[in-house]
């Protein structure tokens, strides 16, 4: 991997019918609706980092979760190349109360009302599929106005292999 692609967590709590989601209030992203994460710091296992971010961002510690998707982000912001390899944790049991922090506002939505067009445009994509129980592997490539100018979506049998 290139210097410019980070290893990044997320993580969609989900009780029932709803999933939280969080207005992202500064830096990569914000004005959109996202689940918490961010980079895997050196050293650091892509589930601490998972459980880290979900702390800071939103007050919550994942305490029963799996994981759901790897995605393969790229594009190009201000004429910088970025990417992301994107680990992605649905988290249906946690301790503590949601909370705002300076990063973000979390919030519950219905399935059926999920804010796709507050939210990255690839979201709608592999996001109901995700719910809907698929385990998936999947690559983004963007133009720098955010726009998807390729795709692949592929559903795969586990995610065990893990790896950064």
């Amino acid at each position: 991997m290139s210097d410019n692609v980070k290893v990044c967590t997320l993580v969609l709590l989900r009780h029932g019918n709803e999933i939280c989601l969080a207005m992202k209030k500064r830096g990569f992203g914000a004005g959109r609706w996202n689940g918490a994460g961010g980079k895997v710091e050196p050293g650091e296992t892509i589930e601490a980092a998972m459980i880290r971010e979900c702390q800071e961002e939103i007050g919550v510690t994942p305490t029963r979760y799996h994981k759901a998707a790897i995605h393969d982000f790229r594009g190009i912001k201000n004429g910088e190349k970025w990417g992301n390899i994107g680990h992605t944790f649905i988290c249906d049991a946690w301790d503590g109360e949601l909370t705002e922090t300076e990063e973000m506002a979390p919030r519950w939505f219905t399935l059926d009302a999920i804010p796709y067009d507050d939210m990255w445009p690839d979201d709608r994509l592999w996001l109901p599929r995700l719910l809907k129980g698929e385990l998936l592997r999947t690559a983004f490539r963007f133009d720098d106005q955010d726009q998807i100018i390729n795709m692949e979506i592929t559903p795969i049998d586990n995610l065990d292999s893990g790896g950064q």
